[in-house]
C-alpha cells in the first residue's frame, strides 16, 4: 500500500534552516507529482510546493518563495523539502503528498483535492 513518511523536522530558531525529507512506498514515485502542504497552529491546512514527477518544474506558495527549496531523487524514491530563513510563521506540522493522477502537472497543484495520499507530518517549530 501507498506509505509516505516524513522526517526532518525539529525546534530551529529564526533564520536557520532545515531540510525535511518524505520517503514513498507502494507506488511508482517517477510517475507522480508530489507535493508538500502545511498545518499551522490554529489554521488550515496549506501549499507550500510542488514538483513535477521528473523534477523538470517546481511550484511555491508566495509565502515561502525564494527561502524554500523543493526536489526530489527518484531513484532513492524520495521527494526533499529544503527550509531556510526560517520564520516564526513557517511554525506547522508538514505534510507530503502523493498526487492523485500519474504524470499530470498543472494549475491546480496548490490543492488539497489534487492529492489522495498523505503522510503523517513532522512538525517544525521556528523560535524567534
Amino acid at each position: 500500500q501507498v506509505q509516505l513518511l516524513e522526517s526532518g523536522g525539529g525546534l530551529v530558531q529564526a533564520g536557520g534552516s532545515l531540510r525535511l525529507a518524505c520517503a514513498a512506498s507502494g507506488f511508482t514515485f517517477s510517475s507522480y507529482t508530489m507535493g508538500w502542504f502545511r498545518l499551522p497552529p490554529g489554521k488550515e491546512r496549506e501549499f507550500v510546493a510542488a514538483i513535477r514527477w521528473s523534477g523538470s518544474r517546481t511550484d511555491y506558495a508566495d509565502s515561502v518563495k525564494g527561502r524554500f527549496t523543493i526536489s526530489r531523487d527518484n531513484a532513492k524514491n524520495t521527494v526533499y523539502l529544503q527550509l531556510n530563513s526560517l520564520k516564526p510563521e513557517d511554525t506547522a506540522v508538514y505534510y507530503c503528498s502523493k498526487r492523485i493522477q500519474p504524470f499530470y502537472y498543472n494549475s491546480d497543484v496548490g490543492r488539497t483535492e489534487s492529492y489522495n495520499y498523505w503522510g503523517l507530518g513532522t512538525q517544525v517549530t521556528v523560535s524567534s
